[in-house]
């Protein structure tokens, strides 16, 4: 059995510059990894979805030219190009990531791990040969998640898609139908309806992102509309089959009653589940929650001691930003003998939906119940100069303040480069500046910014 000083299983946004750091420091480290160096994020994520994005945003725009005064022509989309640009950016990303893990002294393993004692790992090798066994003082558990399956009757008979297989898409679909209405399903289901595909989106609940604000929820389904997608809320799926000439048929019920949805493309973006089922952890006594996730304390150890989980696997915000920042607590903790946790850090996130939902700090509904004198300052993004001039004036900005400390605790940016205008307010936050320096202070103009001078100017 190959001793080590620390092994990660997984190469995700969080284990990568992990595994760096302790093999710079010495450390006899190795990182088992079974497909592709760079975890979700880089191909499954973060960089292929953006990218595509991106060519969806471009596409958006050439079919506007006229409203800016400019005769486009007839705009097409080439989706072999719009797969190999995406792949292109995805292949340099992650072969530049496998070339640093090796040039920093990381020892990396292509295979299946899975535990055979608290302490130990057996690894089912890629190429067939036989399995390695290692073991070291310091585990990290870095295998991040995968789409969920759903319950349908016919589905196994029916060439479905995920959030990975549907980017590797070379051909535009007739019609997308999805199953789900959160963050994937509403990038995807923007994304292919700026490529010219018909969309219908299919949610469970009664309403889109059942995470947000009921505000925020009503204004992203008036986008997603607007945009030409057809949404069915509260709808239950029943059955789905395949015709002799491929069409897929889902058969769904909503309170408008009962639908025969004919597509040529099924999507299922129903949420995630972790990758934890395959590592064999009773084997090494790992506790995790009944949903699979793997529980940790704040410092990111699990029930045994030496041993720790970080990113997707360990539940939580699903986020690369959340997963790098597990790396910085851990890299804080076992090498510079820190005290870092993940108590009371902030969870940003931003959806690329055009126009963007950032978010920072509380919802206004939980906000409500925590503080006596809340207010909400909000204005559509129709008050700011910049968003008239660029046309790009759908969805609004909102901002939770305590007005007993003059704190901002929390904000949501429906909007042109909403991401950007979140991380304004959250760099407020953090300083913990009162709401009145944003209020007062001179942004230039033109610029989405100074939105926030007006945003709350009708604070006391």
């Amino acid at each position: 059995m190959e001793k080590y000083d620390a092994i990660i299983i997984g190469s995700g946004q969080g284990g990568m510059p992990l595994a760096r750091a302790l093999a710079k420091a010495g450390w006899k480290t190795a990182m088992i990894e079974q497909k592709h160096v760079g975890g979700t994020c880089i191909n499954e994520g973060c960089t292929p979805t953006k990218t595509m994005v991106a060519s969806a945003e471009a596409v958006y725009m050439a079919r506007r030219a006229k409203n800016f005064g400019v005769q486009a022509g007839n705009v097409s989309v080439n989706m072999q190009a719009i797969y190999q640009r995406k792949q292109d950016i995805v292949n340099s990303f992650r072969n530049g990531d496998e070339r640093r893990l090796i040039n920093d002294g990381v020892q990396l393993i292509w295979g299946r791990a899975s535990f055979i004692g608290p302490k130990s790992i057996e690894v089912s090798l890629n190429n067939g040969g036989e399995p390695l066994q290692m073991t070291a003082e310091t585990i990290v558990i870095n295998t991040g998640g995968r789409s969920r399956p759903i319950k349908l009757d016919g589905l196994e008979q029916i060439p479905y898609l995920d959030s990975t297989s549907i980017l590797d898409l070379t051909e535009l679909p007739d019609h997308l139908l999805i199953i789900g209405g959160s963050y994937v399903a509403l990038e995807f289901g923007q994304m292919f309806r700026r490529f010219g595909s018909q969309v219908t989106i299919i949610q469970r609940s009664g309403c889109l992102l059942g995470r947000e604000d009921v505000d925020v929820a009503e204004a992203v389904l008036g986008i997603i509309r607007d945009d030409g997608i057809q949404v069915l809320l509260n709808a239950e799926t029943r059955q789905v089959e395949r015709d002799s000439a491929g069409k897929i048929h889902l058969k769904v019920t909503n309170p408008e009653g009962d639908h025969n949805l004919v597509c040529s493309h099924l999507l299922l973006a129903a949420g995630r589940i972790p990758n934890s089922d395959r590592l064999n952890l009773p084997a090494a006594g790992i506790e995790t929650d009944p949903q699979g996730y793997i529980r940790t304390n704040e410092r990111l150890e699990t029930n045994v001691p030496g041993v720790y989980a970080i990113g997707d696997v360990k539940g939580g915000p699903a986020f690369t930003h959340i997963s790098y920042d597990d790396f910085r607590i851990l890299k804080k903790n076992l090498l510079e003998k820190g005290n870092a946790s993940i108590l009371g850090r902030m969870i940003p996130y931003t959806m690329f939906i055009d126009p963007q939902l950032g978010r920072i700090g509380m919802i206004e509904t939980d906000a409500r119940k925590q503080f006596l004198n809340l207010k909400v300052a909000k204005i559509p993004m129709s008050y700011i100069a910049r968003a008239l001039e660029t046309d790009q004036a759908r969805g609004f900005i909102k901002a939770l303040v305590d007005m007993d400390t003059q704190q901002i605790v929390g904000g949501a940016v429906l909007g042109a480069d909403g991401g950007e205008i979140m991380a304004m307010i959250q760099i407020a936050m953090l300083g913990k500046l009162p709401y009145t320096v944003l209020r007062d202070a001179t942004f230039a103009h033109p610029t989405f910014s100074e939105g926030l001078n007006t945003l709350f100017a009708d604070l006391p």
